[in-house]
């Protein structure tokens, strides 16, 4: 939502996931921007698309909450959506094991969302991409009148932060999500894919599920922390911008803000950005009904809602200035996956979630010993340690991990 040239993002404090305070909260936030109606048409298809990555249950803080999502999906019904879908490209599992673990699955029966068609591929043509010129998207993705990207605020190894930007992601049909992290190896190369996606797809609503967001090892291993809040925009890179800003980290380190504030997508300036939240009255249920849509600066959203102590990688160091030549040089530098021996199972999902060709690690030593990685192979896509289901990777730079 544009006011006075600049793009609105609300922020709405939600301290738990009861059912009726999540809805109350979602209403005042699409209050904030206008109603669900400015996003959706009578009639239209419309697809949700929250972050289904790997089997987990809701307070695990992996994927989105099934309560944001019911909510969603409610008032998506009530704007008078002809159909409304939901779907998700999990990393190595079924969408229907990660939908049902995540509680999605019950979610989206009780609000009358069906599973949309993510197994099928549509071979995408993008001319106007400067990153990518096509994609391989599932054909729900490609069938919608309209996205609406449904988030969950997390720390990501790649990226730093998962957000809106990263999470349209998951339209990428299976196995062609791998692919890409070949195609587009490194930090900066990604996130310019996926600012060309965004381009491609254009998703109308973009809904941050930060009530209990991840913080650490993330996206699927980190440490589930109280933040008590939901972010709303139509704007994703002004969205993961508050973000960066409520979790003290400078926007500007984040790829996927830097690249989708060049390529357009959305603004990462913050006086680009109004800040709005709700004020309710005495009495009132909502901001819908007899609440306030009010302004609020940035510094006081951080103070209110802000943690300093976040558990986020910091490091100012960047892959923005990365000549050929002195990515060779620092390679023995960079950060890489690590395997803690007394957590790892064995199991194997880090070596098949490994998009190399060949793969950068495998059981040379056997089943009875982790996997070993080949750092000349990997890519530092860290699919394996998003995918990897004991929290036995993480991602040091070399001399901490020792």
């Amino acid at each position: 939502m544009e006011r006075n040239g600049k793009s609105r993002v609300a922020v709405i404090p939600c301290p738990a996931y009861e059912p009726e305070m999540v809805r109350r909260a979602v209403r005042d936030g699409l209050t904030c921007l206008g109603g669900m109606e400015r996003f959706i048409s009578s009639g239209e298809q419309v697809l949700l698309k929250p972050n289904l990555l790997k089997k987990a249950r809701p307070e695990q803080a992996v994927t989105t909450h099934p309560a944001v999502f019911l909510a969603v999906a409610g008032l998506a019904k009530e704007a008078g959506c002809g159909s409304l879908l939901y779907g998700d490209s999990p990393g190595t599992q079924s969408f229907e094991d990660v939908a049902r673990e995540s509680g999605i699955l019950e979610a989206a029966r009780e609000a009358g969302a069906v599973p949309g068609n993510f197994h099928e591929g549509v071979l995408f043509s993008w001319p106007e991409g400067k990153a990518a010129k096509e994609f391989t998207l599932s054909r729900a993705a490609v069938e919608a009148d309209c996205i609406i990207n449904i988030c969950k605020m997390k720390t990501h190894a790649l990226e730093r932060v998962t957000g809106a930007v990263k999470n349209l992601y998951g339209c990428v049909q299976g196995r062609h999500k791998s692919a890409g992290h070949v195609h587009f190896p490194g930090a900066v190369p990604f996130a310019a894919m996926l600012c060309d996606l965004h381009r491609a797809l254009k998703p109308r609503l973009h809904i941050m599920d930060g009530i209990v967001a991840m913080e650490g090892n993330g996206p699927g291993s980190g440490t589930p922390v109280q933040m008590g809040v939901l972010l709303f925009s139509d704007d994703p890179v002004a969205l993961d911008t508050v973000f960066c800003r409520l979790i003290n980290l400078n926007p500007a380190l984040v790829p996927t803000n830097f690249c989708g504030n060049q390529y357009g997508i959305g603004r990462m300036e913050e006086n680009q950005i109004e800040l709005v939240t709700v004020q309710e009255k005495d009495g009132a249920d909502s901001a819908h009904e007899n609440g306030s849509v009010v302004p609020i600066s940035m510094e006081e959203a951080v103070a209110r809602w802000g943690k300093a102590d976040f558990d986020v990688d910091r490091d100012p160091r960047s892959e923005r200035a990365s000549w050929k030549l002195l990515r060779q040089v620092m390679r023995p530098f960079q950060p890489r996956p690590w395997i803690r021996p007394e957590l790892c199972v064995r199991c194997g999902v880090c070596v098949d979630s490994c998009p190399v060709e060949g793969k950068a690690l495998d059981f040379r030593r056997g089943r009875s010993a982790p996997p070993v990685y080949d750092y000349k192979k990997c890519i530092r896509c860290y699919c394996c340690q998003e995918m990897c289901p004991k929290k036995a990777i993480e991602v040091k730079r070399p001399w901490a991990a020792c």
